[in-house]
């Protein structure tokens, strides 16, 4: 089985979570980050995941316009989908607002892995409004390898 992480970050948190889950996924796995790498031809995998972390309520714009683009093609294959963020509370709207409908719908695995506010990562700007609105002064995670693991081993069953 051949199967595709496409994923998209902004401060690293999707990344780690892309490598944690390639360990976990059974067969030839390859992991592209979108805004680095060249994505590969999707019609030559059987599992593709697609995920992200959501920066000020939104996924990478990159990764959204993966999915519109190659929307016909995913459609067919067994597809995986998910999110990372510290929002924990709106987790279907960032579904929904980050991937098209017809997407979620047909997608195998979909799955909030956390999120992490990393310091050193940050600009000052971001720095700022993490420590007023979130109310958070040192670096924080809320990755979840329960969820990580969860996610592979649906995609492992597809």
């Amino acid at each position: 089985m051949k199967v595709l992480i496409v994923y998209g970050t902004k401060h690293g948190s999707a990344e780690k979570c892309s490598k944690l889950l390639k360990d976990k996924l059974q067969g030839n796995v390859v992991a592209v980050n979108i805004k680095k790498d060249n994505v590969p031809d999707i019609t030559l995998f059987d599992n593709i995941i697609v995920g992200g972390s959501i920066y000020m309520g939104q996924i990478q714009k990159e990764i959204k316009d993966f999915c519109l683009k190659n929307l016909s093609v995913l459609k067919d294959k067994k597809v995986g989908l998910f999110i990372c963020c510290m929002n924990d509370k709106e987790v279907h709207t960032l579904f929904n607002n980050s991937f098209p409908e017809e997407l979620l719908t047909c997608a195998t695995a979909k799955e909030y892995f956390g999120g992490e506010f990393i310091f050193n990562n940050m600009n000052f700007f971001e720095r700022f409004i993490v420590k007023k609105v979130a109310k958070i002064d040192k670096d924080t995670s809320t990755l979840s390898e329960e969820n990580i693991n969860k996610f592979a081993q649906l995609i492992n069953k597809a």
